[in-house]
């Protein structure tokens, strides 16, 4: 591994790019500690502590802590993950947006655009309802409040989206791997040094002992490795192309197959599950002198049975869904039948999108029931061991399989360049599959 890394600053583009990637990541992470102006800081951090646990907690982590200062990257990437997926459900029931999604390199760039406009909107508009909640909160410097605080916090956060989305977009052109996906796992990974400071001083103050702790590391060990084969698992379906003369060449007559990822809706499932769990928990914070929401709340609450069931059935539900939008097979059985392939044993059209199908149920059920049971694991261990929240989301859910998947489509775009250059990747047995 050392001889490899070695390899990588050998090669002056590789390096390059590596550099330039960290140096964007670098200038992220100070934006995220630029308050936005009018702010009282310490205020709002006696405010933030009873929002763990809600809605803003949970987008506070995407935001990669900045939202919670409240900083001119508060809203973080979201809007543009927002609106990405906003256009990409449209392009199951529009039409119009269908056609520009099949139209190749141009309509790619026409949505691409469209996203950005959508983003501009978005962030606006999260940027005002967050300027009202400050203010509601008292957290505002006084003789800053009004429509000219409005107006300043709605054109710094979104001003920092898009310079966000700019930086995303520079590291896929100039630097290494997918620019949003690493803005976003810098952010979660921010969280990390505090949780193992907490985690030590409670080990020095003898609340858990060595034992329970290293029991813990290799619990961490084990769902990272399960972690990585749910990303990098697949059912390899076998496809064959047959024989076409063009002119005086021969194209088709080969062996291949189609993947068929077993978590192939990614960590969506999870962030849509998780954003509706906490809906309750944020509705609770606005009427804590209801009855009704106090037993709401125990109900809700991450040590309940109740919570735990709800939540994995809900991303059960999400992962066959979002695999429903993202994977038509009737859309690929058409795309084989154009390209004269096959899969052996099966006719071309309808039936081989009704095999398709069969099989894209079968594999979806493994994954998604996996990707619950990884969404529940840092609830357990909480209530198991007793250990922070903060650190337990290290363990599983939507913080670890953004970084194990951002990771290895890091590290894959990485091989793909040694490769090309003859050097050993990481990988000593083959290359290492992304997750794209």
């Amino acid at each position: 591994m050392i001889e490899t890394f070695r390899n990588i600053f050998k090669i002056e583009d590789l390096r390059t790019r590596i550099l330039f990637t960290f140096g964007v990541l670098g200038l992220a992470r100070i934006g995220t500690h630029i308050v936005t102006p009018g702010i009282d800081t310490a205020a709002l951090a006696e405010i933030w502590k009873n929002a763990q646990g809600t809605l803003f907690g949970f987008y506070d982590l995407f935001a990669g802590g900045a939202f919670s200062k409240a900083a001119v990257f508060g809203l973080g990437i979201m809007p543009y993950i927002s609106a990405s997926i906003i256009f990409q459900l449209l392009g199951a029931v529009v039409p119009t947006i269908q056609r520009l999604q099949q139209s190749g390199e141009e309509g790619r760039k026409k949505i691409t655009q469209y996203t950005r406009y959508a983003t501009l909107l978005l962030s606006a508009m999260q940027a005002f309802g967050v300027a009202v909640w400050l203010e509601s909160q008292g957290v505002v410097v006084p003789g800053m409040g009004g429509m000219g605080f409005k107006l300043l916090t709605m054109v710094s956060m979104a001003t920092g989206t898009m310079l966000l989305m700019w930086m995303g977009e520079q590291i896929d052109d100039r630097g290494i791997g997918n620019g949003i996906s690493l803005l976003i796992m810098v952010g979660i990974i921010a969280a990390l040094p505090s949780a193992l400071s907490q985690e030590w001083f409670e080990l020095s103050e003898g609340t858990r002992s060595i034992l329970e702790e290293l029991f813990l590391v290799g619990i961490a060990f084990l769902i990272i490795a399960f972690v990585v084969a749910l990303t990098q698992g697949q059912r390899k379906i076998p496809v064959q192309y047959a024989k076409r003369v063009v002119g005086r060449k021969v194209y088709g007559g080969v062996n291949t197959h189609f993947p068929l990822r077993v978590n192939t809706a990614g960590v969506m499932p999870i962030i849509f599950a998780q954003a509706i769990m906490f809906i309750p928990s944020t509705l609770i914070s606005f009427f804590p002198e209801s009855d009704f929401m106090v037993t709401l709340s125990q109900w809700f609450g991450f040590e309940h049975w109740f919570y735990w069931t709800v939540y994995g059935l809900l991303i059960v539900f999400f992962t066959y869904f979002y695999t429903a939008i993202i994977l038509n097979p009737v859309e690929v059985a058409d795309n084989l039948k154009k390209q004269g392939g096959f899969i052996p044993g099966v006719r071309p059209g309808k039936k081989t999108a009704e095999y398709l199908d069969s099989i894209l149920t079968k594999v979806t059920l493994p994954g998604s029931i996996a990707l619950a049971f990884v969404a529940i694991i840092p609830y357990i261990l909480v209530k198991m061991f007793n250990i922070s929240f903060a650190y337990a989301s290290f363990f599983g859910g939507t913080g670890l399989l953004i970084i194990v998947g951002v990771a290895l489509d890091f590290i894959q775009q990485i091989e793909s360049h040694l490769y090309m250059r003859h050097y050993e990747g990481f990988s000593r047995t083959g290359r290492i599959r992304g997750r794209r």
